[in-house]
């Protein structure tokens, strides 16, 4: 009986691995035929000047929310400030720091509390006040006080709130912005009324070289952590992404970088701020409340980096923040369950769902089985170790080259590097990552899953980063406050 078990379990993660392999191929295939889609419809310096001159051009509200980044926020600021675009304005949301983050705003940015008709269309934590500036250079900035809501969630309704344009960035405020990232992404919102949200992809800063909160040279890392997740956020939005929007059937659109129909939003309630994958959970009711109105809706992706971001450097981060990630999959797929497999919801219930369920939200499931089986095997005597060689080769063959395709997305659209001998740095992550960095996430991402289901108490803590200020290079890394403590 247990040599039939493990006869009929090897042909399940045979045929398991077979459709991961197919999958991937035609996402592959789809992100090709998105990404020339898009290049042919690029920005043109008339389009440009058209936006730029036009009254009726639409305005952008820049959210970005901000706890304890008093290393970081000036530079952050001016950074967000600094985009070519007519009609915008940044709001950041000082979410309770106990540092000196709203202090250094007051005093960098010349602001003073003035009267606001704070209205609450979405409930977050109180509001207290909010501060615009006296010197007309920063008349675009507006910061919101208000009280600690132990989320991003939180601060980005309370940004809503206070937003006066139909549009908006969700993005963090150590992200560090193209100055052209609003131009291309309100691109498509221009060109159909069915729009509601568009994603740009996310580069890791990490290695770069940055100068007054810009990158002034991309450059890949050379530790080890955030290399690995510079293959990975490639992975993600060049293929990943852009093959989902190819179908109109994108799964999320990061918390870090998107561009959001307000309305939208605020029809379908704002973002949860009991949620642990907000990104997600708030695409998956935008949709939703789309399909059930009978609106038409689309979600584009579009293959120009907006957006840098500094990912975790230790481990330890890491791990914080992967079993964040993988207790929020697994509550946005319970809290969701209605989505799955349901026509009324088009290819997001029938498609999009079912997909991450069976390839994302169990993979890591069936990885640990499936190595701890091969293990026992091992140890039995029972592994047919010639056809083990063979198929192991061939899937990691296959990895290395979807890695290589990834690359050569990412260097044709004018991504992360220009010079081509960065990609190497890369192309050794891709050898390594099957042995190093995956069977790290797989572990990370079964811990949240734990939480969830034993129902561990999480809190919002504290995520260390470097920060971006080139004389700080040697410094310690620095609480921003945005990622769970496990």
């Amino acid at each position: 009986m247990k040599d039939l078990i493990f006869y009929f379990y090897g042909y399940a993660i045979f045929f398991y691995s077979m459709g991961l392999i197919v999958s991937y191929v035609i996402l592959m295939w789809l992100a090709e035929i998105g990404i020339l889609r898009r290049k042919n419809a690029h920005l043109t310096p008339y389009a440009k000047y058209v936006i730029d001159k036009s009254p009726y051009t639409p305005g952008v509200s820049i959210i970005a929310p901000a706890y304890n980044e008093e290393r970081t926020i000036v530079n952050n600021a001016r950074s967000l400030l600094a985009q070519d675009y007519p009609t915008f304005e940044v709001i950041i949301v000082n979410d309770g720091s106990k540092d000196k983050t709203l202090d250094l705003l007051i005093e960098n940015f010349q602001l003073v509390e003035v009267p606001f008709a704070y209205v609450e269309h979405i409930h977050t934590k109180p509001y207290r006040r909010l501060l615009k500036s006296t010197n007309p250079e920063y008349h675009r900035l507006i910061v919101v006080d208000k009280e600690n809501g132990g989320t991003k969630a939180d601060a980005v309704n309370a940004g809503l709130n206070a937003s006066s344009y139909s549009y908006f960035i969700n993005t963090d405020v150590d992200c560090i912005l193209a100055n052209d990232a609003i131009l291309q992404c309100i691109m498509p919102f221009l060109e159909d009324n069915s729009v509601i949200a568009v994603s740009g992809i996310m580069a890791v800063s990490n290695g770069c070289k940055i100068e007054n909160g810009q990158i002034v040279k991309a450059r890949p890392p050379h530790m080890p952590a955030p290399l690995f997740q510079t293959l990975e956020y490639m992975r993600s939005f060049l293929v990943g992404k852009m093959g989902w929007s190819t179908i109109n059937a994108m799964p999320n659109v990061s918390g870090g970088y998107g561009l959001f129909d307000k309305k939208i939003v605020i029809a379908a309630g704002g973002y949860r701020s009991d949620s642990f994958a907000e990104d997600m959970d708030m695409l998956i009711r935008m949709v939703g409340y789309c399909c059930d109105f009978k609106r038409k809706y689309r979600v584009v992706q579009i293959p120009a980096t907006c957006a840098w971001t500094e990912v975790p450097s230790s481990v330890r981060t890491l791990y914080r923040q992967r079993v964040r990630w993988g207790r929020g999959l697994l509550q946005t797929f319970v809290r969701h369950r209605d989505f799955l497999l349901n026509k009324n919801y088009k290819k997001l219930g029938l498609i999009t769902m079912p997909y991450q369920f069976i390839f994302e939200l169990i993979a890591p499931i069936i990885e640990f089985v499936g190595f701890i089986t091969f293990i026992y095997q091992a140890f039995t005597g029972v592994v047919n170790w010639p056809a083990a060689l063979v198929i192991f080769l061939a899937i990691y063959t296959f990895c290395i080259v979807l890695s290589l395709v990834v690359m050569f997305y990412d260097y044709i659209t004018g991504g992360s590097f220009r010079k081509v001998t960065s990609y190497f740095w890369v192309l050794g992550a891709a050898l390594l990552e099957p042995f190093l960095y995956h069977p790290l996430i797989v572990l990370f991402s079964i811990k949240g899953y734990f939480n969830y289901l034993v129902n561990t108490k999480a809190v919002w803590g504290e995520m260390r980063r470097k920060g971006t200020d080139k004389k700080k290079k040697s410094s310690p890394e620095i609480n921003s406050g945005k990622e769970v403590a496990a």
